[in-house]
């Protein structure tokens, strides 16, 4: 018998703000809230199915150092650089964590300052 990740949770000063950028980055809706948290995941499955859903929990607390723990993401519908041009408009931003510039992924931050990665291999949607 094996686990698997159904939920990944974000400590965040905006629950709002985030889940709205994180539902347009992968296609997500919403799919609760309570106590100020929100829940988004896919349309079709929500909460157990085979993508795990991310929860914004608000969080008073600053953030400190750098994330032990990052999003990767692949485009499944454009090539990368579309991908990066549409995350762009969406509000990430570039953001340095020492890559040297010959990496074949873009290290991006959302809103709050929370580094993930767009990769290179495009991806089938589920």
């Amino acid at each position: 018998m094996a686990c698997r990740i159904s939920e990944l949770v974000i400590d965040c000063a905006d629950p709002e703000g985030l889940a709205a950028f994180w539902s347009e980055v992968l296609g997500y809706v919403e799919i609760g809230r309570g106590k100020g948290a929100i829940g988004i995941g896919p349309a079709d499955a929500g909460f157990g199915g085979p993508q795990p859903v991310l929860v914004f929990i608000p969080s008073s607390e600053p953030r400190t150092g750098k994330l032990r723990l990052h999003i990767d993401v692949n485009a499944t519908d454009r090539d990368q650089d579309a991908e990066l041009e549409r995350l762009l408009a969406l509000g990430a931003r570039p953001a340095d964590v020492g890559q040297t510039g010959t990496e074949d992924w873009h290290v991006l931050a959302d809103p709050e300052g929370n580094e993930f990665c767009l990769l290179s291999t495009r991806l089938q949607p589920l």
